[in-house]
């Protein structure tokens, strides 16, 4: 019942994923209707109702763009667990300012990066100029696409791919 359920928009554009649950919950209502099942079905007394894996809402829901919420757990995916000055990839990573914060540096998606601690330890508080050191990516806002905020589920649910790639 904790299965992930991909959740459409009338017009078929991803919305959310919730539980299996949940998703059943808008079935029985009227408020979804089943798009794909591809789990089987869970067994009643009296009926049996299948495990949805994509659901799409009768109504249409209007709602802001979406945004990538700037995180500790983002800003590492969205430079693949890499240090970006050396390119050393997992182990002790953590978050660099480029232009470091006491010096007036936001903290905003452009300003941010990964780094692994031997690089940032000899970044310091310096600019990235002083420091003669460069990055291997630029830093930038990662896309809202629901490919990349829904991506992460692909891999177990691969019949969603088709509904994620064409928004």
């Amino acid at each position: 019942m904790e299965a992930p359920v991909l959740v459409l928009n009338a017009n078929f554009e991803p919305l959310n994923i919730c539980d299996t649950r949940r998703a059943l919950g808008l079935m029985l209502t009227g408020k979804a209707a089943l798009i794909a099942n591809g789990r089987g079905t869970i067994q009643t007394v009296s009926r049996s109702f299948p495990r949805p894996s994509i659901i799409r809402l009768e109504g249409m829901v209007q709602r802001p763009r979406p945004h990538v919420k700037l995180n500790r757990s983002e800003i590492f995916r969205r430079d693949n667990y890499t240090c970006q000055y050396c390119g050393k990839q997992g182990g002790n990573l953590t978050i660099d300012h480029i232009l470091p914060r006491h010096l007036g540096g936001p903290h905003t998606w452009l300003n941010v990066i990964t780094a692994c601690g031997a690089c940032n330890h000899r970044k310091g508080g310096r600019r990235l100029e002083e420091s003669r050191m460069v990055l291997l990516h630029p830093a930038k806002e990662p896309p809202a696409s629901a490919l990349y905020l829904f991506g992460r589920h692909l891999r177990e649910n691969v019949e969603w791919e088709p509904y994620l790639r064409g928004w």
